[in-house]
Protein backbone atom coordinates (compact mmCIF):
# COMPACT_ATOMS: atom_id res chain seq x y z
CA UNK A 1 0.00 0.00 0.00
CA UNK A 2 1.20 3.45 -0.80
CA UNK A 3 1.91 5.84 1.82
CA UNK A 4 0.30 9.13 0.54
CA UNK A 5 -1.41 11.80 1.82
CA UNK A 6 -5.34 12.22 0.71
CA UNK A 7 -4.92 12.98 -3.53
CA UNK A 8 -7.72 15.76 -3.53
CA UNK A 9 -5.01 17.62 -1.20
CA UNK A 10 -2.34 16.61 -3.08
CA UNK A 11 -4.20 18.22 -5.92
CA UNK A 12 -5.24 21.32 -4.54
CA UNK A 13 -2.21 22.01 -3.12
CA UNK A 14 -0.65 22.03 -6.35
CA UNK A 15 -3.17 24.49 -8.20
CA UNK A 16 -2.37 26.73 -4.75
CA UNK A 17 1.44 26.51 -5.15
CA UNK A 18 0.98 27.12 -8.79
CA UNK A 19 -0.77 30.43 -8.54
CA UNK A 20 0.63 31.25 -4.77
CA UNK A 21 -3.05 33.02 -4.56
CA UNK A 22 -5.71 30.95 -2.92
CA UNK A 23 -8.88 32.78 -4.16
CA UNK A 24 -7.64 32.11 -7.93
CA UNK A 25 -6.49 28.17 -7.11
CA UNK A 26 -10.42 28.45 -5.46
CA UNK A 27 -11.37 29.39 -9.22
CA UNK A 28 -9.06 26.96 -11.30
CA UNK A 29 -11.09 24.42 -9.07
CA UNK A 30 -14.23 25.54 -9.47
CA UNK A 31 -14.32 24.83 -5.38
CA UNK A 32 -15.17 27.91 -2.94
CA UNK A 33 -12.03 29.75 -1.11
CA UNK A 34 -12.85 28.11 2.39
CA UNK A 35 -12.65 24.50 0.46
CA UNK A 36 -8.49 25.18 -0.49
CA UNK A 37 -7.93 26.66 2.83
CA UNK A 38 -9.41 23.01 4.59
CA UNK A 39 -7.90 21.13 2.44
CA UNK A 40 -4.38 22.80 2.27
CA UNK A 41 -5.10 22.76 6.00
CA UNK A 42 -5.81 18.81 6.07
CA UNK A 43 -2.46 18.41 3.92
CA UNK A 44 0.00 20.28 6.94
CA UNK A 45 -1.60 18.22 9.41
CA UNK A 46 -1.04 14.91 7.84
CA UNK A 47 2.70 15.93 6.99
CA UNK A 48 3.12 17.83 10.64
CA UNK A 49 4.57 20.53 8.41
CA UNK A 50 3.76 24.04 7.42
CA UNK A 51 3.41 24.32 3.24
CA UNK A 52 2.30 28.56 2.82
CA UNK A 53 2.78 31.42 4.74
CA UNK A 54 0.13 34.07 4.44
CA UNK A 55 1.24 37.64 3.95
CA UNK A 56 -1.24 40.48 2.86
CA UNK A 57 -0.74 39.87 -0.70
CA UNK A 58 -1.31 35.75 -0.79
CA UNK A 59 0.67 33.26 0.13
CA UNK A 60 4.44 32.23 -0.55
CA UNK A 61 5.86 28.76 -0.51
CA UNK A 62 7.88 27.19 2.40
CA UNK A 63 10.72 25.45 1.78
CA UNK A 64 8.86 22.47 2.73
CA UNK A 65 5.42 23.66 0.22
CA UNK A 66 8.60 24.05 -2.49
CA UNK A 67 10.18 20.45 -1.97
CA UNK A 68 6.41 19.62 -2.60
CA UNK A 69 5.86 21.71 -5.19
CA UNK A 70 9.01 20.02 -7.03
CA UNK A 71 7.56 16.84 -6.90
CA UNK A 72 3.94 17.19 -7.47
CA UNK A 73 4.45 19.04 -10.60
CA UNK A 74 6.29 16.28 -12.81
CA UNK A 75 3.87 13.56 -11.41
CA UNK A 76 0.84 15.42 -12.20
CA UNK A 77 2.00 16.73 -15.70
CA UNK A 78 2.86 12.72 -16.26
CA UNK A 79 -0.64 11.53 -14.90
CA UNK A 80 -1.86 14.23 -17.01
CA UNK A 81 -0.54 13.43 -20.26
CA UNK A 82 -1.07 9.73 -19.98
CA UNK A 83 -4.88 10.24 -19.20
CA UNK A 84 -5.08 12.85 -22.06
CA UNK A 85 -3.60 9.66 -24.38
CA UNK A 86 -5.61 7.03 -23.18
CA UNK A 87 -9.20 9.08 -23.59
CA UNK A 88 -7.76 10.44 -27.26
CA UNK A 89 -7.51 6.90 -27.86
CA UNK A 90 -10.40 5.71 -26.43
CA UNK A 91 -12.22 5.38 -29.30
CA UNK A 92 -9.68 3.04 -31.70
CA UNK A 93 -9.82 -0.24 -32.59
CA UNK A 94 -6.92 -2.18 -31.19
CA UNK A 95 -5.47 -5.17 -32.02
CA UNK A 96 -2.17 -7.01 -30.32
CA UNK A 97 -0.19 -8.51 -32.67
CA UNK A 98 2.84 -11.02 -31.42
CA UNK A 99 5.76 -12.41 -33.63
CA UNK A 100 9.65 -12.59 -33.38
CA UNK A 101 11.46 -9.89 -33.38
CA UNK A 102 13.32 -10.35 -36.96
CA UNK A 103 9.70 -11.11 -38.17
CA UNK A 104 8.50 -7.70 -36.92
CA UNK A 105 11.26 -5.89 -37.81
CA UNK A 106 12.22 -7.31 -41.26
CA UNK A 107 9.37 -8.17 -42.61
CA UNK A 108 5.42 -6.86 -40.51
CA UNK A 109 6.74 -3.16 -39.61
CA UNK A 110 8.08 -2.14 -43.00
CA UNK A 111 4.23 -2.98 -44.17
CA UNK A 112 2.29 -2.03 -41.16
CA UNK A 113 1.60 1.73 -42.42
CA UNK A 114 -0.36 0.42 -45.17
CA UNK A 115 -2.95 -1.29 -43.31
CA UNK A 116 -3.25 1.56 -40.88
CA UNK A 117 -3.79 4.19 -43.94
CA UNK A 118 -6.52 1.64 -44.99
CA UNK A 119 -7.91 1.49 -41.24
CA UNK A 120 -7.14 5.02 -40.04
CA UNK A 121 -9.47 4.49 -36.62
CA UNK A 122 -7.03 1.27 -35.76
CA UNK A 123 -3.93 0.71 -34.27
CA UNK A 124 -1.64 -2.19 -34.64
CA UNK A 125 0.19 -2.63 -31.20
CA UNK A 126 3.04 -5.09 -31.74
CA UNK A 127 4.48 -7.27 -29.21
CA UNK A 128 7.41 -9.21 -29.58
CA UNK A 129 6.07 -12.95 -28.93
CA UNK A 130 6.77 -16.60 -29.69
CA UNK A 131 4.39 -17.95 -26.57
CA UNK A 132 1.52 -19.16 -27.94
CA UNK A 133 -0.05 -19.38 -24.32
CA UNK A 134 -0.33 -15.62 -24.75
CA UNK A 135 -2.92 -15.85 -27.37
CA UNK A 136 -4.86 -18.12 -25.32
CA UNK A 137 -4.96 -16.13 -22.34
CA UNK A 138 -6.56 -13.16 -24.60
CA UNK A 139 -2.81 -10.83 -24.05
CA UNK A 140 -2.59 -11.24 -27.67
CA UNK A 141 -5.16 -10.72 -30.48
CA UNK A 142 -2.93 -12.65 -33.29
CA UNK A 143 -0.04 -14.78 -33.34
CA UNK A 144 2.64 -15.53 -36.08
CA UNK A 145 5.44 -17.97 -35.06
CA UNK A 146 7.14 -20.40 -36.68
CA UNK A 147 6.08 -23.54 -34.77
CA UNK A 148 2.93 -25.55 -35.21
CA UNK A 149 0.28 -25.69 -32.49
CA UNK A 150 -3.39 -27.80 -32.41
CA UNK A 151 -4.97 -26.04 -29.98
CA UNK A 152 -8.57 -26.15 -29.46
CA UNK A 153 -10.75 -22.85 -30.18
CA UNK A 154 -7.71 -21.20 -32.08
CA UNK A 155 -7.28 -20.64 -36.00
CA UNK A 156 -4.61 -21.30 -37.62
CA UNK A 157 -3.37 -20.22 -41.52
CA UNK A 158 -0.19 -21.32 -42.81
CA UNK A 159 1.25 -17.78 -43.23
CA UNK A 160 4.77 -18.08 -45.16
CA UNK A 161 6.53 -20.92 -46.48
CA UNK A 162 10.59 -20.27 -45.97
CA UNK A 163 12.78 -20.04 -48.70
CA UNK A 164 16.47 -19.58 -46.91
CA UNK A 165 19.52 -19.19 -48.46
CA UNK A 166 23.25 -17.69 -47.40
CA UNK A 167 24.07 -14.15 -47.28
CA UNK A 168 26.87 -12.19 -47.44
CA UNK A 169 28.92 -9.27 -48.83
CA UNK A 170 29.51 -9.02 -52.70
CA UNK A 171 33.25 -9.48 -51.86
CA UNK A 172 32.69 -12.38 -50.21
CA UNK A 173 29.72 -13.39 -52.85
CA UNK A 174 32.32 -13.22 -55.54
CA UNK A 175 34.51 -16.22 -54.56
CA UNK A 176 30.89 -18.35 -54.11
CA UNK A 177 29.58 -20.37 -57.16
CA UNK A 178 28.32 -23.99 -55.44
CA UNK A 179 27.33 -25.11 -51.54
CA UNK A 180 30.72 -26.34 -51.45
CA UNK A 181 32.57 -23.27 -51.81
CA UNK A 182 31.33 -22.11 -48.92
CA UNK A 183 33.69 -24.76 -46.45
CA UNK A 184 36.16 -22.14 -46.28
CA UNK A 185 33.56 -19.55 -44.83
CA UNK A 186 33.22 -18.29 -41.43
CA UNK A 187 29.23 -19.52 -40.98
CA UNK A 188 27.43 -17.08 -38.68
CA UNK A 189 24.76 -18.14 -36.65
CA UNK A 190 22.09 -16.65 -34.63
CA UNK A 191 21.28 -19.19 -31.02
CA UNK A 192 16.95 -18.43 -32.20
CA UNK A 193 17.92 -20.83 -35.26
CA UNK A 194 20.70 -22.74 -34.49
CA UNK A 195 20.28 -25.64 -36.32
CA UNK A 196 19.61 -22.95 -40.31
CA UNK A 197 22.69 -23.86 -41.66
CA UNK A 198 22.10 -27.79 -40.86
CA UNK A 199 18.59 -27.65 -42.61
CA UNK A 200 19.78 -25.71 -45.41
CA UNK A 201 22.67 -27.85 -46.26
CA UNK A 202 20.71 -30.93 -45.96
CA UNK A 203 17.97 -29.52 -48.71
CA UNK A 204 21.16 -28.87 -51.06
CA UNK A 205 22.63 -32.43 -50.50
CA UNK A 206 25.78 -31.01 -49.10
CA UNK A 207 27.37 -32.10 -45.70
CA UNK A 208 28.00 -29.36 -43.56
CA UNK A 209 31.82 -29.34 -42.75
CA UNK A 210 31.69 -29.80 -38.61
CA UNK A 211 35.14 -27.85 -38.09
CA UNK A 212 34.26 -24.55 -40.55
CA UNK A 213 34.60 -21.71 -39.00
CA UNK A 214 31.81 -19.90 -36.43
CA UNK A 215 30.02 -17.08 -35.32
CA UNK A 216 27.37 -16.61 -33.49
CA UNK A 217 24.97 -13.91 -32.34
CA UNK A 218 21.66 -13.66 -30.24
CA UNK A 219 19.68 -11.82 -33.31
CA UNK A 220 18.93 -12.21 -36.62
CA UNK A 221 19.60 -8.27 -36.82
CA UNK A 222 23.21 -8.17 -35.74
CA UNK A 223 24.24 -11.11 -37.76
CA UNK A 224 23.08 -9.43 -40.97
CA UNK A 225 25.15 -6.78 -40.23
CA UNK A 226 28.16 -8.67 -39.18
CA UNK A 227 27.54 -10.48 -42.85
CA UNK A 228 27.72 -6.66 -44.58
CA UNK A 229 30.34 -5.91 -42.82
CA UNK A 230 32.38 -9.01 -44.42
CA UNK A 231 32.78 -10.92 -41.27
CA UNK A 232 31.33 -14.30 -42.84
CA UNK A 233 28.40 -15.63 -44.46
CA UNK A 234 24.94 -15.27 -43.04
CA UNK A 235 21.99 -17.65 -43.41
CA UNK A 236 18.40 -16.17 -42.96
CA UNK A 237 14.97 -16.61 -45.13
CA UNK A 238 14.63 -14.20 -48.16
CA UNK A 239 11.63 -12.60 -46.75
CA UNK A 240 13.29 -11.15 -43.39
CA UNK A 241 16.73 -9.88 -46.37
CA UNK A 242 14.47 -8.41 -49.04
CA UNK A 243 15.36 -4.77 -48.28
CA UNK A 244 19.12 -5.62 -47.53
CA UNK A 245 19.21 -7.30 -50.97
CA UNK A 246 17.61 -4.15 -53.00
CA UNK A 247 20.12 -1.80 -51.64
CA UNK A 248 22.93 -4.10 -51.90
CA UNK A 249 24.48 -4.64 -48.59
CA UNK A 250 23.87 -8.30 -49.01
CA UNK A 251 24.40 -10.23 -51.51
CA UNK A 252 22.71 -14.25 -51.77
CA UNK A 253 25.13 -16.07 -54.02
CA UNK A 254 23.31 -19.34 -54.24
CA UNK A 255 19.85 -18.24 -54.56
CA UNK A 256 17.29 -19.57 -51.94
CA UNK A 257 15.76 -22.64 -51.01
CA UNK A 258 12.30 -24.01 -49.31
CA UNK A 259 13.83 -26.23 -46.47
CA UNK A 260 10.62 -27.07 -45.11
CA UNK A 261 10.03 -23.86 -42.70
CA UNK A 262 6.79 -21.86 -42.59
CA UNK A 263 5.67 -18.79 -40.42
CA UNK A 264 2.00 -19.53 -38.93
CA UNK A 265 -0.77 -16.92 -38.39
CA UNK A 266 -3.13 -17.73 -34.90
CA UNK A 267 -5.68 -16.11 -33.49
CA UNK A 268 -8.87 -17.10 -31.28
CA UNK A 269 -11.77 -18.78 -33.03
CA UNK A 270 -14.24 -16.43 -31.56
CA UNK A 271 -12.23 -13.28 -32.62
CA UNK A 272 -13.38 -10.64 -35.50
CA UNK A 273 -13.99 -7.36 -36.54
CA UNK A 274 -10.73 -5.63 -36.89
CA UNK A 275 -8.88 -8.62 -35.70
CA UNK A 276 -10.14 -10.24 -38.57
CA UNK A 277 -9.43 -7.51 -40.97
CA UNK A 278 -5.27 -7.70 -39.91
CA UNK A 279 -5.52 -11.64 -40.64
CA UNK A 280 -6.93 -11.17 -44.03
CA UNK A 281 -4.32 -8.55 -44.67
CA UNK A 282 -1.58 -10.72 -43.53
CA UNK A 283 -2.64 -13.44 -45.76
CA UNK A 284 -2.72 -11.14 -48.63
CA UNK A 285 0.55 -9.63 -48.34
CA UNK A 286 2.18 -13.18 -47.70
CA UNK A 287 0.74 -13.68 -50.83
CA UNK A 288 2.54 -10.66 -52.58
CA UNK A 289 6.10 -11.78 -51.15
Amino acid sequence: MRILPPLNALRVFDSAAQHLNLSVAATDLQVSHSAVSQQIRQLESWLGCKLFERHSEGVHLTPAGQRLQRACQPAFDLLERQCVELRDRADLDQVVLGAPASLLAHWLIPRLEHFEQAHPHSQVRLQTATDIALLERGVLDVLIVADVHQAPGLLRLPLLAEQTGPVCSAALAAGIAQPADLSASVLLHTSSRPQAWEQWARAQGWVLAPEAGQRQFDQLGHMLEAAAAGLGVGIAPQMLVQGHLRDGRLVAPLGFQETGGHFNLYCRAETGGLVRDICRWLADEAGQG
